[in-house]
């Protein structure tokens, strides 16, 4: 998938959201391997309301390579 597509997926319905997701595509998405790029294009099919959980550290995804990158978001914003 394209980065500009991502770029537009990554756009959520709040700006927290936006600054969170987008930080990490910016930051990490090119030094990722591909199977992580794949976990976050998959990822971002998920509703805000549960990356918002996730990412606040209320719940975990099920999946092990989500977890992954909702740990670095947290790590890297001090969550």
């Amino acid at each position: 998938m394209s980065l500009a597509r991502l770029r537009w997926r990554a756009r959520r319905g709040t700006r927290e959201l936006d600054a969170l997701l987008g930080g990490w595509l910016d930051e990490r998405y090119d030094a990722a391997d591909q199977a992580t790029r794949q976990a976050f294009d998959e990822l971002l099919d998920t509703q805000d309301p549960d990356l918002w959980d996730w990412i606040m550290g209320h719940a975990q995804p099920s999946r092990v390579d989500w977890q992954a990158i909702i740990d670095d978001i947290r790590a890297r914003h001090r969550l």
